[in-house]
């Protein structure tokens, strides 16, 4: 019996977007930092069209990576993909639009609660920020850092959630 290409197991929903390979882990920190961006830089005038903003956003961006890939490989293999090569890309690196689940979550539930959209925004970019900071933090438990180490990853992963904040208010 083989396996299909895109896996049969289910995974646990994460708040660090850390995934089962290095690729996924990217893919979804890079969709957290990209989600802030649109939200930070967003005119959307209601939490629905800011939602919709940041995923439209990640799934181009997700579809571009995705055919970037399938070009890449057929540019140096010099053969077309065949059907399970294209599946396999098109069936991997949802991380990137995934990962921001939590902080547009909490964006809607701040809206939800009767708090402004700049609030709310505010809070889904403060949940992007934590969740970049647990990444920084989860990044120093394999590379064996000391604690004042992870504090700075921590710290520093952090700093692009921070940057989103700033480029809002700049905005805004």
């Amino acid at each position: 019996m083989t396996r299909p290409v895109w896996g049969n197991r289910l995974r646990p929903v994460r708040l660090v977007p850390t995934g089962t390979s290095a690729e996924e882990t990217a893919a979804g920190i890079y969709g957290i930092i990209v989600g802030a961006a649109v939200m930070a830089a967003s005119h959307a005038p209601s939490a629905v069209r800011m939602v919709v903003a940041v995923l439209v956003t990640l799934t181009v961006y997700w579809s571009a990576e995705r055919f970037a890939r399938l070009v890449a490989e057929r540019i140096h293999e010099g053969r077309r993909p065949d059907r399970r090569e294209v599946l396999r890309q098109l069936t991997t690196g949802w991380e990137l639009v995934s990962a921001s689940w939590f902080p547009l979550f909490a964006l809607v539930v701040a809206r939800l609660a009767g708090w402004s959209l700049e609030t709310a925004v505010t809070v889904g970019l403060g949940c992007s920020t934590m969740v970049l900071c647990l990444a920084g933090w989860e990044m120093g438990r394999n590379g064996q850092l000391t604690t004042l180490e992870r504090l700075v990853t921590a710290t520093v992963a952090g700093m692009f959630g921070v940057l989103m904040i700033v480029l809002k208010t700049l905005l805004h």
